[in-house]
């Protein structure tokens, strides 16, 4: 899921973009702790910190077509200051 942080009334909060991240035609979107993220669920098994996992990523053009691309993601450790990159940065309890 793609996730973003943004101030709310002075609170920091999470929530996913249910309907994905739009990027316009040329610009740029990063991916970073803090900001607009990957939010990893329902895994088979604990990621380490340290380590890097695959991720593919789905775009969706104008015309409606869709491409993917292969990425690799560092994992941090919860509550790990942010750092850049992808991942979660700030301990916070998460539902959906």
């Amino acid at each position: 899921e793609i996730h973003e942080m943004a101030m709310d009334n002075n609170v920091m909060r999470m929530r996913q973009l249910k309907d994905g991240l739009p990027i316009a035609k040329g610009a740029q979107a990063e991916l970073k702790p803090g900001g607009y993220h990957v939010m990893l669920m329902a895994l088979k098994q604990p990621l380490t910190a340290g380590e890097q996992v695959p991720l593919t990523l789905t775009f969706e053009g104008p015309d409606k077509k869709t491409f993917t691309r292969e990425v690799k993601a560092p994992v941090r450790a919860l509550g790990a200051a942010p750092t850049g990159g992808m991942g979660g940065g700030m301990p916070m309890q998460h539902k959906h």
